[in-house]
């Protein structure tokens, strides 16, 4: 039951305060009492011992990365830099926002409980949901953009990748989360119509459906180049898919609701499909059939995308994401635990060469803006809004939980992303830059890679045929040269920090296989889940004009905008592999652009929201508008860059013309004609694409400003949540219950238990 709101209204006009509800009286509490939040929050001598201890040794670690420098700097100072910094903010600023931004209240049913239907809402364990939160949100951008902008030197990276996701990606997440959730899991487009009229709201669409499709792309073609030419990689990677069929089969038929039982099952078949992998990579049948071009796997993941996107969740992309969450989390606290361990030592400057002038080999532009737009989803990303308001505001259980959800999720992202960072610098910089530079810096040979690094004129770096090709030989491969898209550098960091804790240089190859499977499940969830988005954002638009598409189950539809959505993908997909210069290297910071703006996109919704809720939230709007305001400047700067840099080597339309004027003169120094055609072809499409996604954010940030500043002349705004409904069940907030949770789970048990016996039913 709920008493009468004062925030509940049917018209637009300022709105303030929260709503009055009022449980049953005959049920166990379904929420904390705000005494206990308050003494939970009371500092102790232990607390504040702890908290000193923590702020010290963090401020110890950022001195040593920042300040005591010399010519090397111990890999152990980013692991406590990062886990320091990520506690206090997860402590102390995420709580701000929590007391003064969502002010959530668990008395309040969540979407979850209120359209209970066991497919769309279910009401999922905190620390389930967790898990499938995180294995969306992570895909290759944590693994990717890090050990890209690692040219730059560590200390900019370590800087944005740590302090931006405290003050500006993880605030995204948790808000957007919130948000959706108060108003039924609604998408971020959905919510930019309600919040920014019809301008704004169908700009924002455009610009999320549009960037989807790069952001997917992407995804696929890090895949691609992970396992191009490589027999091992691509029987492991393809016996995930019956691993995890088998496994969804197990959990819907076999074992039901068996989730630690399936895990450890499948975490076994795991480890003997790289084994297995190994010994299929050394049969001549292995080489015949495995050994595969980097064009054929593109179509095959085209393929796998739009089946993977029709089947019904449970039997792939659900089993995926169990085995994936263990394996992510398990392998990145592995990879800290051995930093630790082994201690290496880090021989790259704090800003390098290419920091400084902004003409790196493996990508081009100044430090601001490129190294943010570069990096990516370690620190903030767009793509997570779509998430956030897609499949986990509809499985939240209690409101509290979106913090411990939306926040600390995106703060393990980011520690992903501090770990490929340590695990790119941590190997020789000749290596590094012979696998990032494009095959047509290197030629793609050993002999082109070495002359190629070595006229880079970088001090200490010395680079041998014999390196390379006895590193290729150590990981069981054929060679590492231009292996671009930041995977299988990753994998050769981790395998070399890893062999010296466990196992030594005979497991060397396992390792970096290991560690190549570890990344494709990572990035097969984000292309499923990605693709299966898009179609609903899709199904929604069209919906709009023939609402038969809305309905998710009518299959026609669905095969229609999968197919779309696949195609579209797909093209791009295609360009960045046969890219003469280097797909990833070109397309990559499209990517980062993209998927940056769309971040502002939701942070500008989530402003006009904050700002309609009334005059107590007005200044507190800077905690949006700060991220907001720096990510508008960093992504419209360099989609200017990329527009109307004269610069070639930055320029998209720059290079464009400057390979037509070569065509169009018979010259072929740049290239064969067919060189020619498809770079002229694929700046074509980059440059096109950045002028629109630049003007469709600038349109949605500036409805958002708008509508934002009437909301504050008025006191507020029109609400648009959903009307709210007593809640009747209970849960704790966070991953561990305190003792007064743990006591109120007791009184719930039964209760709860009697729902689910009916649900099945």
């Amino acid at each position: 039951m709920t008493a009468p709101s004062s925030r509940r209204r049917d018209g637009a006009g300022p709105v303030d305060g929260d709503p009055v509800i009022v449980t049953d009286p005959k049920l166990p509490p379904v929420a904390l009492t705000d005494d206990h939040h308050e003494k939970a929050n009371r500092w102790t001598w232990p607390k504040i011992l702890i908290w000193s201890a923590i702020a010290l040794l963090g401020a110890v670690a950022w001195t040593m990365l920042a300040i005591v420098r010399g010519e090397t700097v111990n890999a152990i100072w980013f692991v406590f830099a990062a886990v320091c910094t990520y506690l206090i903010g997860y402590r102390f600023y995420s709580k701000v926002i929590e007391k003064y931004i969502t002010r959530p209240d668990d008395r309040r049913a969540t979407p979850a409980e209120v359209k209970q239907d066991g497919k769309d809402y279910v009401p999922t364990d905190r620390r389930v949901l967790y898990g499938h939160h995180f294995a969306a949100i992570a895909g290759a951008g944590p693994l990717v953009g890090p050990v890209l902008a690692a040219q730059m030197g560590y200390l900019p990276g370590t800087i944005w990748i740590i302090v931006g996701v405290v003050l500006a990606g993880a605030v995204q997440d948790y808000t957007v989360l919130f948000f959706s959730m108060r108003r039924g899991g609604r998408t971020i487009g959905q919510m930019a119509r309600q919040e920014l009229g019809r301008i704004g709201g169908t700009a924002a669409i455009i610009a999320s459906l549009l960037i989807m499709l790069i952001i997917v792309a992407i995804l696929a073609l890090v895949v691609v180049n992970a396992l191009g030419e490589s027999p091992w990689g691509v029987f492991s990677v393809a016996m995930t898919i019956p691993i995890a069929i088998f496994m969804g089969i197990y959990l819907r038929f076999l074992r039901p609701g068996k989730v630690t039982e399936v895990s450890i099952i499948g975490f076994v078949l795991l480890m003997a499909a790289i084994i297995g992998g190994g010994w299929v990579a050394g049969t001549d049948w292995g080489q015949a059939i495995f050994h595969l071009d980097r064009t054929t796997i593109a179509w095959g993941i085209i393929i796998y995308g739009f089946i993977a996107a029709v089947l019904p969740v449970w039997l792939l992309l659900a089993p995926r994401d169990y085995l994936s969450t263990f394996m992510k989390i398990g392998v990145i606290v592995m990879l800290a635990g051995a930093i630790i361990l082994v201690r290496p030592e880090i021989t790259v400057p704090a800003v390098s060469i290419f920091g400084e002038n902004g003409m790196g080999p493996v990508f081009a532009g100044p430090l601001f803006p490129f190294l943010f737009v570069t990096i990516a989803c370690g620190a903030l990303s767009g793509f997570h809004a779509l998430i956030a308001s897609g499949t986990t505001p509809k499985l939240i259980e209690k409101e509290r939980q979106t913090r411990f959800i939306g926040y600390g999720g995106m703060l393990m992202e980011s520690f992903v992303a501090i770990m490929a960072l340590v695990a790119a610098i941590s190997i020789d910089q000749g290596i590094y830059f012979a696998m990032n530079a494009p095959t047509a810096a290197t030629g793609g040979t050993v002999e082109g890679a070495v002359a190629f690094v070595n006229s880079l004129g970088l001090t200490g770096v010395n680079l041998t045929p014999e390196m390379l090709t006895g590193t290729a030989q150590a990981v069981g491969e054929e060679s590492i040269v231009s292996r671009t898209g930041g995977a299988p550098t990753l994998a050769l960091g981790l395998a070399h920090i890893m062999q010296q804790a466990l196992g030594g240089q005979a497991l060397m190859a396992f390792w970096y296989h290991f560690a190549i499977m570890f990344e494709a499940l990572f990035i097969l969830t984000a292309v499923d889940a990605g693709t299966r988005v898009a179609r609903f954002m899709l199904q929604d638009s069209i919906g709009a004009w023939f609402p038969k598409f809305r309905d998710v189950s009518w299959r026609p539809g669905v095969w229609i905008c999968t197919a779309i959505m696949v195609a579209g993908w797909g093209a791009i997909l295609i360009l960045g592999v046969t890219d003469p210069l280097g797909g990833i290297n070109t397309f990559f910071p499209l990517f980062g652009i993209a998927n940056q703006l769309l971040a502002a996109i939701a942070l500008a919704v989530v402003m006009a929201i904050v700002a309609k809720r009334g005059k107590s939230y007005i200044k507190w709007l800077w905690i949006i508008g700060l991220p907001l305001a720096f990510t508008a400047v960093v992504t419209i700067t360099a989609s200017l860059y990329k527009i109307a840099s004269p610069v070639p080597a930055i320029g998209y339309w720059a290079n464009h013309f400057r390979y037509v004027e070569a065509r169009d003169s018979g010259d072929t120094s740049l290239g064969a004609p067919e060189v020619l055609d498809a770079v002229i072809r694929n700046t074509a499409v980059q440059g096109t694409l950045s002028i629109i996604f630049v003007t469709l954010a600038i349109i949605v940030m500036i409805a958002a400003v708008v509508v934002t500043i009437t909301a504050i002349r008025n006191g507020g705004g029109e609400n648009t949540e959903e009307p709210p409904v007593a809640s009747r069940r209970f849960a704790p907030a966070g991953f561990l219950p305190d003792a007064t949770e743990r006591e109120l789970e007791k009184q719930w048990e039964p209760i709860l238990a009697d729902e689910r016996k009916a649900s099945t039913h």
